[in-house]
């Protein structure tokens, strides 16, 4: 009894409904039956495969985050655009090139989710991401030199800054020398005092 307690524990019930519905929609009746079967399947899922405990250490800024997903939008759009162009009227000199992007937070949730947005804006996609080095290399269409290559990446950097503005990370705060009772004295200040 108290293992099945604790299965019952580890279920992330957010996934459970998450899943649920998919198997509703995927099954395509929209019954009460089919309803709680999604649920069972999902639950057994769950308890036979846990997922990991996510830990999101991140404020979310709601109106940072209307603009990030209004900018995406933006650049889906353009792109679709210009991608349409390209294929349409090809030029004779249709150039693609690998571009390697440092981003500058060490945070792989950050790492993950520009990825995710860059790659979903047609013309580019991610094919390696680096989280050792927080680096992306991306496949981009239609480069037509150095000035391109350094847009491309001015680009990823300003969705990075937008992510980062929408999602912060939570910073734990610095100790205090002066209240902080944890750490032993230091033996040359003690001398110096």
């Amino acid at each position: 009894m108290r293992r099945v307690a604790r299965a019952g524990r580890r279920i992330q019930w957010l996934m459970a409904g998450w899943l649920t519905l998919v198997w509703w929609a995927l099954w395509g009746t929209w019954s009460a039956m089919s309803l709680v079967g999604g649920l069972v399947v999902a639950t057994l899922a769950l308890t036979l495969f846990p997922l990991p405990a996510l830990k999101l250490d991140v404020s979310v800024r709601p109106l940072a985050v209307v603009a990030l997903v209004l900018r995406f939008l933006l650049d889906v759009v353009v792109a679709s655009v210009q991608v349409a162009v390209t294929v349409l009227r090809p030029p004779r000199d249709l150039r693609n090139a690998i571009v390697r992007v440092q981003l500058r937070s060490d945070s792989e949730l950050t790492l993950v989710i520009v990825a995710e947005l860059v790659s979903l804006v047609p013309g580019s996609i991610v094919v390696e991401a680096n989280r050792a080095s927080h680096t992306l290399y991306l496949h981009v269409l239609d480069v037509r030199g150095p000035d391109a290559l350094d847009a491309q990446r001015r680009r990823v950097l300003a969705q990075e800054a937008r992510v980062l503005k929408a999602l912060p990370p939570r910073r734990s705060p610095e100790p205090d020398p002066e209240t902080d009772t944890d750490t032993e004295p230091d033996p040359e200040t003690e001398v110096a005092r």
